[in-house]
């Protein structure tokens, strides 16, 4: 089971795959300012009890973290702290969030961070292969104890083999969703899983994305069948 938890709402955009942040989309829908970074009402999920005292979450859950900004964003340092301290409090929970800022990590750690919490997985993203190759390297240094790639929204091919390992739990690859999408080609995806596969690193292809290019002609996919499709190309990857 999953849950989604957003401490904290609204981001700056720092790279390419920022440019139709479906966040973004989705403020500007309702009239609202997405760089207008603020702490929302589910900030003490984590903690958060009902009337018999028992957490509203229940342990072994898998708690998507910060998915409507970045967990390492400057605006949220003054939040940060009493996060990191409800992810040490629930132990029992899963926290996995994905960052474009993972050369900010270091400076954002809690004192007692150490190799990293058991019970945390970071992902970091590379949308290109500049970004991987600026990202990367920061990433494998970084002292966590689960890390996985995110190529998403994929906007090139990718050679990822430089870097792969033992160290990274999976790569995971999509296109981009939104009537202004970039398109994402089959080439891109199938390259990173034949990557994976001779790494021997799990691969997921996540959604196609609203526009995919394969064997020369391009598709235009309703959102509903986006993550459907990708299924149906059978390319992910299990050692």
């Amino acid at each position: 089971m999953s849950v989604q938890w957003n401490p904290w709402h609204g981001c700056r955009k720092i790279s390419p795959g920022c440019a139709n942040c479906y966040v973004f989309r989705k403020d500007e829908k309702y009239g609202r300012d997405s760089t207008m970074v603020r702490k929302t009402k589910d900030f003490y999920l984590p903690v958060a009890r009902d009337r018999q005292g028992t957490f509203k979450i229940p342990a072994g859950e898998l708690v998507y973290t910060c998915f409507t900004s970045d967990f390492l964003l400057e605006e949220a340092d003054g939040w940060r702290r009493e996060a990191w301290q409800m992810m040490r409090l629930r132990k029992g929970l899963r926290f996995l969030f994905i960052t474009k800022r993972i050369h900010r990590l270091l400076e954002c750690l809690p004192l007692d961070w150490g190799e990293g919490y058991e019970n945390v997985h970071i992902c970091c993203t590379c949308e290109d292969q500049k970004r991987a190759d600026e990202r990367l390297p920061v990433f494998i240094a970084a002292p966590i104890r689960h890390k996985s790639i995110i190529c998403e929204p994929l906007l090139g091919e990718i050679d990822l083999s430089p870097y792969l390992g033992p160290w990274c739990e999976g790569v995971v690859a999509g296109g981009e969703s939104g009537e202004k999408a970039r398109e994402c080609r089959f080439e891109w995806v199938f390259s990173l899983h034949k990557q994976c596969a001779a790494a021997g690193v799990p691969f997921t292809f996540k959604q196609t994305g609203a526009l995919f290019v394969k064997d020369g002609k391009s598709y235009r996919i309703p959102r509903r069948l986006q993550h459907v499709q990708a299924r149906k190309a059978r390319i992910d990857y299990s050692p």
